[in-house]
């Protein structure tokens, strides 16, 4: 297997992470990969950093925004520019194993699947592992997933040739999540490689680390991406406070 692999990576103001980043995919086992960067109007010097990649690996693409128009424009932008069977989310703090995209598409091939995911371990801003691993249910379900996003957007890999090229609108948040659930409201359900393959940074002022903005940002994937009114999508969102507090949990280990 030999596949194209296009990972989508945007970028804003990553000086202290992206080298890192890029060099987790130069250093994977698997090479037929290209490693597409859309940097937001970044002001610090994350774009030239990744230009001493682009001249050295024909691989690595650059493309720069005009003005800073947010993760979802960077990312729509990427997907607009991939070439690959394979399309594969990387953002620029995060780090992969060696084996990741080698392990993935073997899983991939092995088990007839068109999409897939795998486990992670969370690391602190300097790059320290926290011994926290986050798994998720074992296959993963489209009701498990209406509930709770169990996938990784660092982890997950699906096929644009099945698929076609998933694009959302650029303004949502929550991106990700929307489109593992337009991948499994077709095909049902998704299975993990079982093993922890990247790594997720947890920084202090990351959108993610922000609860209110969790919870308004889920609450916009129930009222507008799915179209329920006000007071289903709050009770929809009771759940899924409930499921991300208690039932999640249970697949967050220490290890």
């Amino acid at each position: 297997m030999n596949d194209l692999v296009s990972i989508l990576t945007p970028t804003y103001n990553t000086e202290k992470f992206i080298r890192a980043t890029i060099e987790s995919v130069q250093n994977q086992t698997y090479q037929n990969w290209e490693m597409i960067l859309v940097d937001d109007a970044s002001t610090d010097k994350t774009v030239s950093i990744i230009e001493e990649f682009v001249q050295n690996d024909t691989r690595i693409k650059l493309f720069k925004l005009s003005k800073n128009s947010g993760n979802g424009v960077a990312r729509n932008e990427a997907l607009e520019k991939a070439s690959g069977k394979y399309i594969a989310y990387l953002d620029a703090d995060d780090l992969w194993s060696s084996t990741k995209l080698e392990k993935q598409l073997q899983f991939l091939k092995t088990n007839n699947l068109t999409f897939t995911f795998s486990y992670y371990d969370s690391i602190d801003e300097e790059g320290n592992n926290l011994n926290r691993r986050v798994e998720a249910p074992q296959p993963l379900t489209y009701k498990q997933l209406f509930f709770c996003n169990y996938v990784g957007n660092l982890t997950a890999i699906y096929d644009a040739e099945y698929f076609g090229k998933i694009k959302l609108e650029s303004s949502e948040k929550r991106q990700d999540w929307r489109i593992w659930l337009t991948i499994l409201k077709q095909i049902k359900s998704a299975e993990a490689v079982p093993e922890s393959l990247a790594f997720y940074r947890i920084r202090k002022n990351s959108i993610s680390s922000s609860k209110f903005n969790l919870i308004k940002h889920n609450f916009g994937v129930y009222r507008d991406f799915h179209g329920f009114n006000f007071v289903f999508s709050v009770l929809l969102m009771i759940r899924f406070l409930f499921t991300q507090l208690v039932i999640k949990q249970k697949y967050i280990k220490k290890v």
